[in-house]
């Protein structure tokens, strides 16, 4: 039997919910707070917003075979399309003036813990 289009989607989109729910876990337990999921604007989205302290980070998650697939997965108009959704997110915040932030990118791949690469963009 042949898997159709929208199977393989849902799929997809099954396997990266689940891989942002890993990731945010993964970030608790480093310390941070999450502040939002799947955080979107008509610029973009931002799977995961977390902070520590006065540092916030915006995170890409990726559900890869392989971190070096993970981290190739995020082009140069992904990462524009995350700045963009960041500066929404950090204009609404009240204490935007003493907030410094970076871009990380999770890899979530089977059988491994999740890979956190930092400031990666």
């Amino acid at each position: 039997m042949t898997e159709k289009p929208q199977d393989r989607k849902l799929a997809a989109y099954r396997r990266g919910f689940f891989a942002e729910y890993i990731a945010a876990l993964f970030l608790l337990l480093k310390g941070y707070q999450i502040a939002a999921m799947r955080f979107r604007t008509k610029g973009g989205e931002i799977d995961i917003v977390a902070r520590r302290g006065d540092l916030v980070v915006f995170v890409e998650v990726k559900a890869r075979a392989t971190v070096r697939s993970g981290v190739d997965a995020v082009g140069h108009e992904t990462q524009r399309r995350i700045r963009a959704a960041s500066e929404q997110w950090l204009a609404r915040q009240k204490d935007f003036a003493r907030l410094s932030w970076r871009y990380d990118i999770i890899v979530v791949s089977p059988s491994h813990l999740p890979k956190h690469i930092t400031d990666a963009f």
